[in-house]
């Protein structure tokens, strides 16, 4: 036995020795080569154990405890500081009493949502990019650790560079963040974090310190951390498990922030914002279930005692009680308990919405899906949506719908920006966000998604963009949107075109529900109809029907075309509008003196799209639009006018002499005028008034370059007008007396402004008016203005001015004579003392 007793004790310790050794070179193969990775343990393998978590290794083990506990940033990573604008955001969001913090969550599964979504995308043509076992499940899982306050979100997306984690996570070069500062600063509303490309930093709502995971396929693995202290680090990860691919963000929550280590409060969460996200959505969830484990020796001996009781008081069952007996004998004696188990739990198991038959859907499930798809989380539902599926030559599922708002930069950008708000999937593969070839321009309010199962999934964005299928469902898309936007209308009880069609079956609820909808589409997105009907000629009397505007006739409620034409007096052929800044104005106008006499409705267009809008809509039904402030008004013939044009012809003749220096083309009879003398009209093809406004007003015009569009003038007198009639007798008298010719000119003047036009010479008008109330309070035209005190001492003070010169000079000459004097005398002292000392 001796004999065998050392060499066993070596044995021993030979192989104690030998194994932590063994353990130390896997892990520096682990770290010194990333492509000959261990696999890590699995999850579910570590009874009670977080998924992913960090090994237990007790190096690691002591760097984390030393990094949670001072919730400091590690000595030896890279250390940056933040952009100037990122720090204030986090400042600002660090700082917030704003009450809902829940919307951290909703940012990072939106986050890892596109992650997800970006390599899915490029598996299409690289298979291989998803790796291989856990690595190609793309999912997002949410974890907790209770005992040291962690709440962990991972992703298996994308990922990020060690470059990508400095510039997306650090120094956002992004309009998005200094646009979301200043609606922070202006509304406080944190709400919208995620309209504006920042939503990562609503982290800070809840935690003091941040860590983020991040792998990508074509660098190592790195840690980013940061307190919000105006700085964070960067290092490689050593430490951690290898992430395969993907991030995982980890936040250190605050005392206040506990809540959220709750897993129904997570569940609560997922369920209302992020219910409709296109990835699985995993939950390292608790649950009890009952075990059944071996019994305690003293509880089974007790009941073996009372099944011998029950024996002997039933002596005449003797045989069957001894076969139980034997098969108790052969079974173990087992007890259920509670036990607490981990596992992963699918939080968001609704179907794709777009899928499903819109009977189907609730009214309540289309409003979530939209907040989800549009990160807008106010309480407003959208004005309307449209699910449909379109099929023939190109098959595809659609859900549009029209936003309650208009956001803040619709039109700011219109010409430069190629954002769309429609998603486009292949077959459930989300593609892109970016294809503004869905829909024009002018409907780019529209939110919703297109999943298509005729457009190719292994191809470029640019190869799809010229894509034949593309026109396709561009054109029916615009037809749904459009019957969308008009359904608006028709259920809307208020609008006009339904003032005289009540549906009698419809429930009192639903039309209160509808009430006013048409009106609050048209004052968020009605210039979009306008810019569609100058854009898109195929659709433009489909747009037509869908403008709204206020008339004469219309008590300050919107109208429509449809409407006015049911009004139309018998025998009208035109359209009649006027064009200017307001209503109130244009309520004023002497254009319409006549025709409010003669009881025709005119449009009022005040919006300064609306000039570009009338070159273009030239007609509808059939019926021209006559701008009333233009040449051509006809209100139908009056026997009197010939007589009248020739009782007037040698006033309109000498009148167009006079006015020749202003570039007036001609002086006529006005058939517009009722209680005003005069006014002046452009031409028809030219501009009017208005748009001669708004083209002066452009920050780029060149004044030059703008005479050939301005319209001809033309100054139309009434001839019923007491001054016209009195101007006619002078001009017969006296054609060259001047008195005339300055109130022709005024007259003029006064008729320019009066028509909405800009006067040349500002002054010169000002003087014939000066003038003419001289005339009116009998002072001489001669009369000057008295001189004040002021000349007076203009005068003196000129001369005083001319003396000044001279007075400098003799002190100047003073001067010198006194330092002349005094340089003997100082001399003479100083041989005085020189004396003095010697002796």
């Amino acid at each position: 036995m001796a004999k065998w007793t050392i060499p066993s004790v070596l044995l021993v310790l030979f192989l104690l020795c030998a194994l932590p050794d063994q353990g130390r070179k896997l892990r520096a193969n682990a770290e010194g080569d990333s492509d000959e990775l261990v696999d890590p343990p699995k999850v579910e393998e570590k009874l009670g154990a977080v998924p992913n978590g960090l090994s237990t290794d007790s190096d690691v083990v002591k760097r984390e405890a030393e990094s949670i506990s001072k919730r400091s940033l590690r000595a030896s990573a890279e250390k940056f500081e933040f952009q100037a604008e990122v720090s204030r955001l986090m400042d600002i969001i660090i700082n917030s009493l704003y009450s809902n913090k829940d919307i951290f969550l909703r940012e990072l599964i939106s986050n890892a949502s596109d992650a997800l979504d970006k390599i899915r995308f490029l598996s299409l043509t690289d298979k291989e990019i998803l790796g291989e076992g856990d690595d190609t499940k793309l999912e997002i899982q949410i974890k907790l650790d209770k005992q040291n306050k962690i709440l962990s979100i991972r992703d298996r997306g994308i990922g990020m560079t060690k470059e990508d984690l400095i510039k997306h996570l650090g120094t956002i070069a992004k309009s998005g963040t200094s646009a979301f500062v200043e609606k922070m600063q202006t509304s406080g509303d944190l709400n919208l974090i995620g309209q504006f490309g920042v939503g990562f930093y609503s982290v800070y709502l809840v935690a003091d310190y941040v860590e983020v995971v991040s792998k990508h396929n074509d660098d190592k693995q790195y840690v980013w951390e940061s307190k919000a202290d105006g700085a964070f680090a960067i290092s490689e990860d050593t430490w951690n498990e290898p992430l395969g691919r993907g991030t995982e963000i980890r936040l250190h929550l605050r005392e206040e922030a506990g809540e959220y280590l709750e897993e129904s409060k997570l569940k609560d969460l997922v369920k209302k914002y992020s219910e409709f996200i296109n990835f699985p959505i995993n939950l390292w969830a608790s649950k009890e279930v009952d075990v059944e484990v071996p019994a305690d020796e003293d509880e089974s001996s007790d009941e073996e005692e009372s099944s011998e009781t029950s024996s002997s008081e039933e002596e005449g069952d003797e045989d069957a009680e001894k076969t139980e007996d034997d098969d108790a004998e052969k079974k173990p004696k087992t007890k259920k308990v509670k036990e607490t188990t981990y596992e992963w739990e699918l939080l968001n198991d609704v179907k794709a919405i777009w899928l499903r038959n819109p009977k189907e859907v609730t009214e309540e499930e289309y409003t979530k899906f939209y907040h989800s798809l549009a990160k807008d989380f106010s309480d407003e539902k959208p004005l309307a949506w449209s699910h449909f599926t379109a099929e023939g030559d190109v098959e595809f599922k659609a859900v549009l719908f029209v936003p309650p708002k208009a956001p803040q930069d619709l039109y700011e950008s219109y010409y430069n920006s190629n954002k769309s708000n429609l998603k486009l999937y292949v077959r459930r593969v989300f593609i892109s966000d970016e294809f503004d070839e869905l829909l024009p321009k002018y409907l780019n309010f529209l939110k919703g998604l297109v999943d298509s199962d005729t457009l190719p999934l292994n191809v470029s964005r640019e190869m799809l963009q010229q894509h034949s299928s593309l026109k396709t469902i561009k054109k029916k898309l615009i037809r749904k949107a459009l019957d969308m936007i008009r359904k608006i209308a028709e259920e809307d009880p208020e609008d006009a075109n339904n003032k005289d069609k009540k549906d009698a079956e419809k429930s009192v609820d639903e039309d209160d529900e509808k009430k006013g909808q048409y009106t609050k589409f048209w004052n968020e997105f009605g210039k979009s109809i306008k810019l569609g009907i100058i854009e898109d000629a195929t659709n433009r009397n489909r747009l037509a029907k869908l403008l709204r505007f206020e008339s004469t006739k219309s008590d300050g409620q919107l109208t429509s075309l449809d409407q006015y034409i049911s009004r139309m007096k018998s025998g009208q052929k035109d359209i009649f509008y006027i064009t200017g800044t307001s209503k109130e104005l244009l309520e004023k106008s002497p254009f319409l003196e006549r025709l409010k006499k003669k009881n025709y409705e005119v449009i009022f267009f005040t919006d300064p799209v609306d000039e570009y809008l009338m070159q273009y809509l030239m007609d509808y039904e059939d019926m021209k639009f006559q701008n009333v402030s233009k040449e051509g008004l006809k209100l139908g013939k009056d026997s009197k006018d010939k007589d009248l044009k020739e009782s007037f012809k040698e006033l309109t003749k000498w009148w167009k002499g006079a006015l020749a220096s202003d570039n007036v083309d001609d002086v006529k009879i006005s058939s517009r005028l009722d209680n005003t003398p005069c006014v002046v009209v452009t031409s028809k093809y030219g501009w009017s008034a208005n748009m001669e406004r708004i083209m002066q007003s452009q920050t780029l015009s060149d004044a030059s370059k703008q005479a050939y569009m301005r319209g001809k003038r033309v100054l139309e007198i009434n001839p019923r007008h007491p001054i016209i009639k009195e101007l006619r007798e002078r001009v017969v008298k006296d054609p060259e007396d001047e008195s005339v010719k300055n109130t022709a000119q005024l007259m003029y003047q006064t008729a320019l402004m009066e028509s909405g036009f800009m006067l040349s010479d500002p002054k010169d008008f000002a003087s014939r008016i000066y003038d003419s109330v001289k005339s009116g309070l009998s002072i001489s035209p001669d009369a000057s203005v008295e001189e004040d005190d002021d000349a007076e001492e203009a005068e003196t003070e000129s001369k005083e001015a001319s003396a000044t010169p001279k007075d400098e000079a003799d002190a100047t000459e003073d001067a010198e004579t006194a330092e002349a004097k005094d340089e003997p005398d100082a001399t003479e002292d100083a041989e005085t003392a020189e004396a003095k000392d010697e002796l």
